[in-house]
C-alpha cells in the first residue's frame, strides 16, 4: 500500500515463453454426483484428475473453466480426496492444495452447464475421469455434442482414464464412430481387474478396453497404473488418474503453449 492508499500488485509469477500474447483457454469437463449402480457408492470425478493438469495449464499461462454437464455443485470421489480417512491418496500434494484454496473449492460448487458455455470460445477441451463418468457419461448426448465440436472443429481433444466412457458410443457428424481406426488409451482391463479384486465384486457396469475395440479403436495400454498417453493427431488419450498430467502436457504441445 502507498501513502496515497493506492495497492500496489506484484507480478511474481514464473515467467514462462508463449507464442501469443493472448492466453488459450481450456475447458475441463468433469462428472456430476451420481451413484453407483453396480456398489451403491455415491460417485463423482477423479480429484487429480482435474488438480493436476489446472496446475500444468496455469502453470503455462493457460485460462481455464470447469464445467460439468450438468452444472452446478460435483464432488469429487472419496477415495481421491487427500483428506479421507482411507489414506489412499494421502500423497497427492497438488489435490491437496486444491482443496485447502477456498477460492478453487468455491469453483466446485457452482460449475457452468456444458449447453450454457460458448464453445468456440475455447482453444481445447479435457474430459475428466472417475467412477461417476461410467455410469453417466455414455449415454449425456450434450457431452457428445461438445466433443464432437471440438474434435470437428480441428481442436485439441483430451480425454483420459474412465471419462474415455464418453468416447465409447459417440458419432461423428458422418456417422461414424470417432474412435473409430484411432490409437487410444483408458482404464484397462488389468485395472478393472484389480480394483474388482481390491472390492470384492465387479465395481464398474462395462470394460472400456473391451467398448472401445469393439467401435474399432486400437487401444493400447502401458501396464498397471503407469502414467501413459497417446496422442492420434488432435485426439489425446491417457490411461488412467496418473495420466492427467501427461495428458495436459501433450496438450500444451499441441497447442504451442
Amino acid at each position: 500500500m502507498t501513502s496515497t492508499g493506492q495497492q500496489i500488485v506484484a507480478d511474481h509469477h514464473m515467467r514462462v515463453d508463449t507464442v501469443s500474447s493472448k492466453p488459450k483457454r481450456v475447458l475441463i469437463v468433469v462428472a456430476n454426483p451420481t451413484t453407483a449402480t453396480t456398489v451403491g457408492w455415491p460417485v463423482g470425478f477423479w480429484g487429480a484428475e482435474l488438480t493436476h493438469p489446472y496446475y500444468e495449464l496455469i502453470e503455462r499461462g493457460v485460462e481455464v473453466t470447469i464445467s460439468s454437464p450438468g452444472g452446478g455443485k460435483v464432488q469429487m470421489d472419496g477415495l481421491s480426496d487427500p483428506r479421507d480417512p482411507s489414506k489412499w491418496s494421502s500423497e497427492d500434494l497438488i489435490t491437496m492444495g486444491f482443496v485447502n484454496t477456498p477460492e478453487l473449492m468455491a469453483r466446485l460448487d457452482e460449475t457452468p452447464k456444458l449447453t450454457d458455455l460458448d464453445l468456440d470460445e475455447y482453444d481445447a477441451i479435457m474430459i475428466a475421469g472417475g467412477l461417476a463418468p461410467m455410469f453417466s457419461f455414455r449415454g449425456t448426448e450434450s457431452l457428445h455434442t461438445a466433443i464432437r465440436h471440438f474434435y470437428e472443429s480441428e481442436k485439441p481433444t483430451c480425454i483420459y482414464c474412465h471419462g474415455t466412457a464418453a468416447l465409447v458410443d459417440l458419432k461423428l457428424s458422418d456417422g461414424s464412430y470417432l474412435v473409430d481406426g484411432k490409437t487410444v488409451t483408458g482404464f484397462s482391463n488389468a485395472e478393472e481387474d484389480f480394483s474388482d479384486s481390491f472390492v470384492g465384486q465387479k465395481v464398474m457396469p462395462f470394460r472400456l478396453e473391451e467398448a472401445l475395440k469393439e467401435r474399432g479403436a486400437n487401444y493400447v495400454q502401458g501396464g498397471l497404473f503407469k502414467a501413459f498417453v497417446v496422442r492420434d493427431g488432435r485426439l489425446i488419450t491417457g490411461q488412467q488418474q496418473y495420466s492427467g498430467r501427461k495428458v495436459a502436457q501433450a496438450l500444451i504441445e499441441a497447442l504451442g503453449v
